[in-house]
């Protein structure tokens, strides 16, 4: 039987680290760029893929620790996060992870502070940071709210 590797981003995650740079990671290795903007409805848009393993490769400490400051459980099991960065006090990140905890997706800010509230309607989450900073997503596709 043949035991499959983990992810860059799967990796990290086991070891409680994100990359430290503003994106959109999922286990099976997609990455986006990510920014926050206020003015679209769900406080994010999203930029350019990239290949994290080539992006860690060139800087292999562009990593963080996490700390989860949130969370609250979803009706299949799994959880929606919230945290920080520890390296920097500006650091955020929001995630949906599996019953098992491991992750289903993660967004990292630079620049949002910690998130440390997180509000559940139906499938759309709405995650605020300490600086008021706020995120909307579908917790099944988050890049749906944040294409336009």
């Amino acid at each position: 039987m043949q035991v499959e590797e983990l992810s860059v981003i799967e990796r990290l995650w086991v070891d409680c680290q994100l990359p430290d740079l503003d994106g959109l990671y999922f286990p099976d290795g997609r990455s986006f760029e990510v920014f926050l903007d206020a003015d679209s409805v769900s406080g994010i848009r999203f930029g350019e893929s990239f290949d994290l393993d080539e992006v860690l490769a060139e800087g292999p400490d562009w990593v963080t620790d996490i700390g989860r400051n949130q969370s609250v459980p979803l009706a299949d099991g799994g959880f929606l996060w919230g945290g920080e960065g520890v390296s920097h006090g500006s650091y955020g990140f929001c995630g949906r992870l599996c019953a098992d905890r491991t992750l289903v997706w993660a967004l990292f800010f630079e620049e949002s502070n910690p998130f440390t509230d997180i509000r559940v309607s139906g499938n759309t989450a709405v995650f605020r940071s300490t600086s008021g900073v706020l995120i909307t997503v579908d917790i099944s596709d988050p890049m749906r709210l944040g294409a336009g």
